[in-house]
């Protein structure tokens, strides 16, 4: 997966936007975390210099099937393996499927904001 149109869709989302987080770590690899918010709720992370994986928001009753059927599809990495999980670039797993997990993420993000907050979100896209 390249990292620019990664990035490029998950920002084409209604006020999506990014940013690293953990630029003081010790790890060089979470340094690289580049993280995707909507409002001030995560939706999606990805390491953007070595872009193996990323992690997305999930429907706790889908993760099982996504597990069982697809090897690129494991538990969210430092995450809550209940609502997260890690999705491999380069798997199995289909560019449509990872795009529509990405919106779903999105939309379990938005689905956490307040109705004030949501209401705003939405006013600006009109």
């Amino acid at each position: 997966m390249d990292i620019e149109e990664f990035r490029a869709r998950c920002l084409s989302l209604a006020g999506a936007h990014d940013d690293f987080p953990f630029g003081r770590s010790t790890s060089g690899y979470d340094r690289d975390i580049l993280v995707f918010y909507v409002g001030d709720k995560w939706f999606c992370f990805v390491n953007a210099v070595v872009c193996d994986f990323c992690n997305l928001r999930c429907d706790p009753e889908r993760i099982p099937e996504l597990t069982e059927r697809y090897e690129g599809i494991g538990p969210g990495w430092h995450m809550n393996k209940k609502h997260w999980i890690s999705v491999r670039f380069g798997s199995d797993v289909p560019e449509k499927l990872l795009w529509e997990l990405v919106d779903r993420s999105y939309e379990l993000a938005v689905a956490h904001l307040t109705k004030k907050q949501r209401s705003e979100l939405f006013e600006k896209e009109l």
